[in-house]
This record gives structure tokens, sequence and C-alpha cells, in this order.
């Protein structure tokens, strides 16, 4: 299925706005409307178009200003846009393109010239950031930078997998870590900082290595408590003045395969999901752990958990329960427990989720990178 693109038109001529919206409506895209730039910003809150056509010549704010004003918003500055007008004027279209516009569309051409020059500018964009995305992955392998883990790790007794989507192909904020201390103990990991594309991936680094070297802190004193390294991370973490103002779940487990057991602490996290095999019940796990930083003292907790064959444990991102609707995101932990119970059980209940619809439809749909991480003990 193509893409459908988002485009915002912005002129207080309505019937200017009501052609256009029909035509590219026509075409395959999906046209916001608005008469004015108050009412335009109203429609950015909610939702971000793919791009913005705005009129140079409207009341109150013109053009122009509006340009300006999200020239200056961080949060819209990356919007490709173009003026929209009616008036063959080289100045005015010269001030546009100084103002940083991609280009201008004079509205008496006709229709499918109009849809011909927004498609080519969407692809272009597309390819630029298509070679971006290239190089800087190519730069992230050659510096063996990974936030996600490039294999599973080997477990005597047990499977740990992991399923990974980043949103619209760009490396997120979610990571992935497995800390293997000896053939007893490992640590599983699974966080995911507040934000989406390269500046959550910058960020996960930051996260990563604090929970790498609290980690291998408290195994050298001795201690393997979760809470204990969670508050330890915690506590670096606030006292960061770059780190502690990017916000960041975490989920911490440590399996340790000779007692069969895992103890589990959680910091803004979500419950993880319990299979129970002998009672074939499933049940949430749940955290009161606060996101990392944002307290001296998190309020850690700690589960400790014992295994039986055929017990399984998923642990989560929030991309994996949220979808939108109406332009909206919403989360819905319950529909994900519907998706996934009918596999639950099975001796191949991980591939089982890889190839289910719940998985596809998300990778498709996906409003945020999405992770899970599977845990299951086998079968004597």
């Amino acid at each position: 299925m193509a893409v459908q693109h988002k485009v915002l038109l912005v002129d207080d001529n309505t019937l200017v706005l009501e052609v256009m919206s029909r035509a590219l409506n026509r075409e395959g895209f999906i046209c916001q409307k608005a008469e004015s730039v108050k009412q335009a910003m109203q429609l950015l809150s909610k939702d971000i178009p793919d791009i913005i056509l705005s009129d140079y010549d409207m009341p109150e704010v013109n053009g122009f200003e509006f340009r300006q004003q999200l020239r200056e918003n961080g949060q819209y500055n990356h919007i490709p846009f173009m003026f929209l007008t009616s008036m063959n004027d080289a100045e005015l279209m010269q001030q546009g393109m100084n103002m940083d516009a991609i280009d201008y569309i004079i509205k008496d051409v006709p229709i499918p010239v109009i849809v011909a020059k927004i498609t080519n500018v969407l692809n272009a964009i597309r390819e630029q950031h298509e070679r971006s995305i290239s190089e800087l992955s190519r730069a992230a392998i050659a510096l063996n930078l990974n936030s996600v883990p490039q294999k599973k790790p080997v477990l005597n007794g047990f499977r740990v997998d992991f399923w990974h989507k980043p949103y619209q192909n760009y490396p997120g904020g979610d990571f992935i870590d497995f800390i293997q201390v000896d053939d007893r103990y490992t640590f599983i990991v699974l966080g995911d900082v507040m934000g989406k594309k390269w500046g959550a991936w910058f960020f996960s680094f930051g996260f990563l290595s604090y929970i790498r070297a609290a980690v291998r802190l408290c195994i050298f004193e001795g201690d393997l408590s979760t809470k204990s390294i969670l508050q330890k991370i915690n506590l670096v973490v606030h006292h960061d003045p770059v780190v502690s103002e990017v916000l960041s779940t975490l989920s911490l487990v440590m399996l340790d395969t000779q007692l069969s057991q895992i103890s589990y602490s959680g910091a803004g996290d979500l419950p993880l999901l319990y299979y129970n095999k002998p009672e074939r019940k499933a049940s949430r796990i749940q955290s009161d752990g606060l996101l990392l930083g944002l307290r001296q003292d998190g309020d850690f907790d700690e589960y400790i958990l014992p295994l039986n064959p055929g017990d399984q444990l998923l642990m989560i991102t929030d991309g994996i329960i949220d979808f939108e609707t109406g332009g909206r995101k919403k989360s819905d932990y319950k529909l994900f427990e519907e998706a996934v119970s009918p596999f639950l059980g099975s001796p191949d209940t991980f591939d089982h989720l890889k190839a289910s619809e719940f998985l596809i439809k998300k990778a498709q749909e996906q409003v945020d990178d999405c992770s899970f991480v599977f845990l299951q003990k086998d079968l004597i």
C-alpha cells in the first residue's frame, strides 16, 4: 500500500481551500484545511503533516509571518514548506525562498501540475532522508554503536530472543542489552528514551553506558539485586545535567539459571507479561518505580519470580501498545494481551509472535519504536 502523504493547506480563501483539497484528496493525499494561521497552529498541535502549503496574503497573520513562526519553533521548523500564491511577483517569491521555503506554487496552474510539484518535492526529501540514514548507519557501524544487540544470548535451559522495529526505519530511543556475567547470571535490559529518531538514539547510548557500568560495579561488589543496581543507575542519571533532562524507562531483569528464577525491577516501564505454564495463566508484573533520574530516590521495588518449565516472560516498550486513531496516539495494553494470548505456552511462541498478524500490522502502522524481549524456560 502506497504511503498517503499529509498536506496542510492554509488560505483565507475558502473556495481555494475546497478546490485544492478535493483535487489532492483524489490523488491520494490526506488534506487538512486552515483558513488562518491561528487555525493552522491548532491543527499542527494535534498532527504533523508531511508538507505545508500556505498563501502569502492573509489577514491578521500573513504567510511570511507564519513561516517565521514555524522557523522559530523547534517542533515545526523541520516541516517542508511551500508558498501558495496567485501573484506572479518575483520579489515576493524571492522573499519567500529566503525564508527556507522549498518552493512556491502559483494557484492558477493546472491541478495536475500542482500535484506533480508536491510529489516531486516529497520524493526528493524522502531520497535525501534515505541517503542520510544510510550514511549515519554506516558511521554507527564503523564506530560499533548499537542500541540493540547483533545476536541473542545462548543460555543453558532457557531461550532468550528479541524483536525490534525502529520507527520509520530510523534508529530511535528503544535500547536492548544482554549482560552475561557467567554461566549462571545474565542481565536483560530493555529501555525507551522518550522521543524519536536520531535525537533519542543518541541519548540511548548515555543510558546504556550508565546501566552497563552500574551492573559491572554491583557485580564487583557482590550485590546482584536489581533494585540496588537500578538505584545506582538512577543516582548517576539524576546528577547528570544533560541526561537527567531526557526521560527514559527501564526494565531490568536478572536471570539466575541455577535457581531458575528472575529478579526484576522497573523504572517507569510497562508491566511484564508472565505466562505460568502449569496454571496456563497469563498475568502482569507491575513495577512502581519512577522514570530514570526523575527523583533522587526512584522508589524502586524488586520482584523475585521462580520459573517453571515452559514459563514465559515478555518485556515490551510502549510502541507495542501504541496506535493512532483520529489523528491521536492512544495506548492499549489489554489489546496487546489479547493479541498474544493465543500463542503463549507453545514451545514456538516467539516464532509465532513474529509471524503474527498483530506484529505484521504493528510494523506497518507503528507510531513509535517497537521492541519486545522474550524469555522462556525450556520444557524438561
